[in-house]
């Protein structure tokens, strides 16, 4: 039997194996450094133990010091730390030198120091809450904000002005003096003559005094983002009038498979059998197979141009994002496949121009006004005529191009922004121009509305009919 053996062989080895973990881990023991092996090394007593305080100490107190540096940094302006700075420095020298300016100097600003550290003490105990409009609103909506203040306590409170930021404004807001669990409700007008997007808030109180040595702000409420949306206007629908091709409009293309019959051809190798029209066949005796027109579902494109040289006045380029969200909207209401897009921007330190279109979202009429909400043009934005190109070279199917520009595009340009489509596509130019007479006349091949308004857009939507 070999069992024996086998036993006898494996009492040296777990012999071997427990040696070799206990070199291991004594090994491992004397290779692990700790911070009191960096201070002290091997050294025990009452000498290392007093090293290791000492150490313990001093980074204790460097880590006090660091947080009051840090709680002083955010209440000492610098105009307190200069004055903090300076008021010693006076007193030692007007005290040695025997300069009573001096002195008078260095106690006017220690005074100044400890009256102002007097307005830090106390603690306010308010609760605010800030009720803000709706998240989205159109240009010229009313929109307020309403700012809730409560005491909690068990005392009156002082009077106190609390600032709100509006957009790139602070609006201060007075609150009096409150008795226990008294509220006060006060209103504040956010600014929507400007689309855009405000941040709203943060509300913070400021404590600080006369002279501007300290300041402690408390913040109660977080910020909050209201976005103004261009204002738009609801156009008939694209299905009556505008574009009549639902369920699809033939086109002059023709193809071997579609639903509007053109006509019959002779057979040729690689036609589906499916279409040949056996009537005809028997009649003349040759395969005769039917020929369709393509049709093709409506799809929109709705290209504004944010190039400032293509529009008179801000005014203009206003009514023209105007114009560009209805258009759009009113196509994703009707579930039209609808494209909306702007010129792109060149950086500043740019090597080169940048050829593009920025798409806009089209998923929800909100999302495309929320990005409408925050173009701006410029100098450094592609003008109509590559706007044009690209949308002509990018959207394939595109039955309805709208091109929507500014006063000052002549009607040259606009022939050979219009040339920039396929001639199978409808291109409708929408000139915004306040000035002018609002009119439709047809420039060659395509149509060009002057709207002064968008309630001429709507009137012009209405009496499209050959559209």
């Amino acid at each position: 039997m070999t069992t024996a053996p086998e036993s006898r062989e494996s009492a040296p080895a777990r012999a071997n194996e427990r040696s070799r973990r206990t070199v291991d881990e004594s090994t491992i023991g004397s290779t692990v450094t700790t911070a009191r092996t960096r201070i002290v090394g091997e050294r025990t007593g009452w000498g290392a133990d007093a090293v290791v305080a000492i150490v313990r100490s001093a980074r204790a107190a460097r880590t006090g010091l660091a947080r009051a540096r840090r709680a002083a940094s955010s209440v000492v302006t610098p105009l307190g730390w200069t004055v903090a700075a300076l008021a010693p420095v006076a007193l030692a020298a007007g005290y040695t030198w025997g300069w009573s300016e001096l002195v008078v100097l260095g106690m006017v600003g220690a005074t100044l120091v400890v009256v102002a550290g007097i307005y830090l003490l106390g603690r306010t105990s308010l609760s605010v809450d800030l009720e803000p409009p709706p998240n989205r609103v159109a240009v010229g909506d009313v929109a307020v904000a309403r700012l809730r203040v409560r005491n909690p306590s068990g005392r009156r409170s002082f009077g106190q002005v609390v600032d709100l930021p509006v957009g790139t404004e602070i609006v201060p807001v007075s609150v009096p003096g409150l008795a226990p669990e008294a509220h006060v409700a006060r209103e504040v007008a956010v600014p929507t003559g400007r689309r855009g997007r405000l941040a709203l808030g943060p509300v913070r109180s400021v404590r600080a005094d006369p002279i501007g040595l300290v300041r402690r702000e408390l913040i109660w409420t977080p910020a909050v983002e209201i976005v103004v949306h261009p204002r738009t206007i609801d156009i008939p629908s694209t299905s009556s009038g505008l574009v009549r091709d639902l369920e699809g409009q033939p086109t002059r293309d023709l193809t071997p498979s579609d639903l509007a019959f053109h006509a019959l051809r002779e057979y040729v190798p690689g036609d589906d059998r499916r279409h040949i029209h056996w009537k005809s066949t028997a009649k003349t005796g040759t395969f005769m197979v039917r020929q369709f027109e393509e049709t093709r579902r409506s799809h929109l494109i709705v290209a504004l141009s944010i190039a400032s040289i293509d529009f008179g006045s801000d005014d203009e380029f206003e009514l023209a994002v105007s114009v560009a969200g209805s258009l759009g909207a009113r196509a994703i209401r009707d579930a039209r496949e609808v494209s909306v897009v702007v010129s792109a921007v060149t950086p500043e330190f740019a090597k080169r121009a940048v050829v593009a279109l920025r798409p806009l979202s089209t998923l929800t009429p909100t999302r495309l006004l929320d990005d409408l909400a925050v173009v701006e043009h410029g100098p450094a934005a592609l003008g109509i005529l590559d706007v044009a190109r690209l949308a002509g070279e990018s959207a394939r199917g595109v039955s309805v191009a709208f091109l929507v520009v500014g006063s000052t595009v002549t009607p040259a340009r606009l022939r050979t922004a219009a040339a920039g489509f396929p001639p199978a596509v409808e291109v409708v130019v929408i000139l915004c121009d306040p000035d002018h007479v609002p009119g439709r006349r047809r420039l060659g091949g395509f149509s060009v509305v002057t709207i002064g308004s968008l309630g001429d857009l709507r009137r012009a939507m209405r009496g499209a009919t050959t559209w």
